[in-house]
């Protein structure tokens, strides 16, 4: 599978759904870190690195997996302006 402009998904193997894990919200592989903490942390300005200071049971390579998730997540349901009619 293909991330945003074609570059390699790796979200996949990173982060899970599972009902039984934080009700069903987006988790990180193997702990209970949700999807949305990491992008809350990076939209204030941490760094991948301040990030698994904080949640050691991450790696860098997950908090690039919520980017690229959020990124294709944004082109799949940004929808495009309506152009104009060309005259």
């Amino acid at each position: 599978m293909q991330g945003p402009n074609g570059g390699p998904n790796n979200y996949g193997d990173r982060i899970i759904r599972d009902q039984k894990i934080c009700g069903g919200a987006p988790v990180f592989k193997g702990t209970r870190v949700t999807l949305r903490t990491v992008l809350a942390s990076l939209a204030v300005g941490y760094s991948a690195e301040e990030i698994v200071a904080e949640f050691p049971t991450l790696q860098v390579e997950d908090v690039k997996a919520a980017i690229s998730f959020a990124a294709a997540s944004a082109e799949e349901d940004m929808p495009l302006p309506a152009t104009p009619p060309i005259r």
